[in-house]
């Protein structure tokens, strides 16, 4: 990480926000297990980081109900101080202009609609990091070079669409529809993703479907996803999550179930995959918490990693 340039930057956002009437804000995220897993039959003491970032945020009033904002992020390891990724703001960075038609952004968006309509949005006990992560998640297509439009709510529901342009061949596009619905106990989130040439295949393309409701104390919910074409030619799989969270006080408990069936359609050798988490978090705060999760893959085929488990105990602070 070039640690003079991100001083610079942070300076000069600093410096701005103080001519912007406070509207740039930091925030960030500090996130850290120490761990025992076991992978191929070895077994590893370490500590581990879980998605750590610092990031700006910034907002301007146009007038006459239109704004304009962006954001920046940065990933690190803060086990080593390391930049995550190769790119300075390589987590997210767009500009944007919003107003009573929704919102456009210019930029990177970090992770697709897709990802957060479905994977994202129901891995409660970690935020789907570290060694806990959902391990059947494709995470297909991309979300750089991109336009994106958020719709107004409309009675709960918020519209996106996402187009990457080409520039560059290799690269191919991605376009993510998704449509989200969060009123009262219900929590619905509809997607569909399809990538161009030279991203985990031919024409990929993902349908999924999300759901979580909350009884109170009790929150239950689970993804079903379709992907074609992610392992080859005319291939298919299907896959399944579920997620049950309990508060007790100012404790969680959770349990989270994965299922990848085998992949259908062409010759690599491979078979149903499954994976289980329970975990417990305590909330030391609005913002920090303690916790505590075992993890399981099982996957003889290896597609996904192989056979992993870690037990894993850490602290997460965000600002």
């Amino acid at each position: 990480m070039n640690r003079h340039l991100l001083l610079a930057a942070i300076a000069t956002l600093a410096a701005g926000g103080a001519f912007a009437q406070g509207a740039v804000t930091a925030y960030g995220r500090v996130n850290a297990t120490v761990e025992r897993t076991r992978n191929a039959n070895q077994t590893v003491y370490r500590l581990n980081d879980n998605a750590s970032r610092v990031g700006f945020r910034g907002i301007e009033d146009l007038g006459g109900g239109m704004s304009a904002s962006f954001l920046i992020e940065h990933g690190f390891n803060v086990d080593t101080g390391a930049q995550s990724g190769t790119a300075m703001w390589g987590r997210e960075s767009w500009v944007a202009i919003g107003g009573s038609f929704g919102r456009t952004r210019l930029g990177n968006m970090g992770a697709t609609n897709a990802y957060y309509t479905t994977a994202d949005y129901i891995s409660l006990h970690n935020h789907d990091t570290g060694s806990s992560a959902d391990a059947f998640y494709l995470y297909p297509g991309r979300a750089t070079n991109m336009i994106a439009y958020t719709s107004p709510e409309i009675d709960g529901w918020v519209i996106d669409a996402q187009a990457s342009l080409s520039e560059n061949s290799q690269l191919g596009r991605t376009q993510v529809l998704t449509g989200n619905y969060d009123k009262g106990p219900w929590h619905v989130g509809i997607s569909y993703l399809q990538s161009g040439a030279g991203v985990r295949g031919p024409r990929p393309k993902e349908l999924g479907l999300r759901v979580l409701y909350e009884f109170g104390a009790l929150s239950v919910g689970g993804y079903f996803i379709r992907n074609d074409d992610s392992f080859g030619t005319d291939t298919r799989r299907n896959a399944l999550r579920g997620v049950l969270m309990y508060a007790i006080g100012p404790g969680e408990l959770h349990l989270n179930m994965g299922y990848a069936e085998k992949v259908k359609g062409n010759a690599i050798a491979n078979d149903d995959a499954r994976q289980v988490t329970l975990g417990y978090n305590h909330n030391l705060s609005k913002r920090t918490k303690a916790y505590t999760y075992y993890t399981r893959v099982t996957d003889d085929a290896q597609l996904y990693g192989g056979k992993f488990s870690s037990i894993a105990v850490g602290v997460r602070h965000n600002f």
